[in-house]
């Protein structure tokens, strides 16, 4: 069987990956040039660039034209999921993506994609609780931390409520969507009492890899959350795409 002894290669892969997953080598360090590993594991050249192929396939390093290969970046937010957290990051006016980000020395950015209205795809249909194909309100946006970009959302509105808002606009809503459904003085009126998340774990699609920029090896969550008010209707279906890297998620439970 094949050791690390037979092949020098694998000796530099062992020793970096265990170097970057105990910490000794931090997110951004650079990694010894090729020139360098070749002559610190009396190796050649091309054994070394096998090597950090293998790396850098794993996601756990990137290259740089004319900088030379570097451990990979990975600003990581924690999600924590209360009834408590909303409501604080509600009062403080905050979306939660960007409130816990920020309490977590992060720096959040969201772009809207698009705004738009469509027919329902049956998927968002049954979890909206309308027939397929019934108009929704989708807005597709782009969750970025530290400007690398961490997730894909997209968040569909039933037409019968958000039509004619501001959830329609392609704009960003001060306080955000929860915070326009909830105002007493606004047009929906309606208060957030809960939400179910269904999450799966994949391998993304060449598309989504490009768009989170993700290397070859990185997973992706999906979390589909359905939103809903004090009365048990749906107000939101919101279909993430998360790459797993950067997200922690914790759900904190009242069991009485």
């Amino acid at each position: 069987m094949p050791t690390s002894e037979n092949f020098p290669y694998q000796r530099i892969v062992d020793d970096l990956q265990d170097d970057i997953l105990s910490g000794r080598r931090a997110p951004g360090d650079r990694v010894p040039s090729e020139n360098e590993l070749a002559a610190q594991y009396h190796t050649s050249r091309p054994a070394v660039r096998r090597a950090l192929a293998v790396l850098k396939a794993s996601g756990m390093i990137i290259t740089e034209q004319g900088r030379g290969a570097f451990v990979r970046p990975k600003p990581q937010v924690q999600l924590l999921v209360t009834g408590s957290n909303y409501r604080r990051h509600r009062a403080a006016g905050l979306p939660g993506f960007n409130a816990q980000a920020l309490e977590q020395g992060q720096r959040p950015r969201q772009v809207i994609r698009e705004v738009s209205r469509i027919g329902a795809p049956a998927e968002v249909a049954a979890r909206l609780q309308v027939d397929e194909g019934v108009p929704v309100i989708v807005r597709r946006r782009i969750f970025l931390l530290e400007g690398l970009p961490a997730s894909l959302t997209d968040s569909y509105y039933p037409a019968d409520m958000a039509a004619g808002t501001a959830i329609e606009k392609p704009e960003r809503i001060k306080g955000g969507v929860y915070a326009l459904i909830e105002d007493p003085d606004g047009p929906i009126r309606r208060q957030v009492a809960r939400s179910t998340d269904d999450i799966t774990g994949r391998m993304p699609t060449p598309d989504e890899a490009r768009e989170l920029g993700l290397p070859p090896g990185v997973p992706v969550f999906r979390v589909l959350r359905t939103v809903y008010d004090t009365e048990g209707r749906p107000l939101e279906v919101q279909d993430s795409l998360a790459a797993a890297d950067r997200h922690q998620f914790r759900y904190e439970v009242e069991m009485r």
